[in-house]
């Protein structure tokens, strides 16, 4: 016979475990960087940018348009490192939670 009511606590908790780590996600950090390190960007588990750091020698009116791309370089890895590290996080929060239904990834449906 299906229990109903056990699979619905389950899922009740899932629930509050899924938020919680959601909760905690904004202390995830990840960088991404370009240029061989001539420009770093830092963001965090809320997909927000939290610093930019670039060498001074890239300060110039000349290097203007090639600054601009590797800042969209370093921010675009480092916004893939940070999936990566979210994705980790909720399925570590998932799992063993409810039946491993095969096509049913929880981990990624929060992130």
């Amino acid at each position: 016979m299906f229990d109903i009511m056990g699979m619905m606590g389950k899922v009740k908790e899932a629930q509050a475990k899924i938020k919680e780590a959601q909760s905690k996600l904004v202390l995830l950090t990840a960088e991404g960087e370009s240029g061989a390190g001539l420009v770093r960007v830092f963001v965090n588990g809320d997909r927000k940018v939290l610093k930019i750091e670039m060498d001074e020698s890239l300060l110039t009116p000349k290097d203007k348009e090639m600054l601009s791309d590797l800042v969209v370089a370093a921010t675009n890895k480092a916004m893939e490192a940070i999936e990566v590290k979210i994705k980790a996080e909720m399925k570590k929060a998932t799992e063993g939670m409810l039946p491993n239904i095969p096509g049913m990834d929880l981990g990624s449906m929060f992130g």
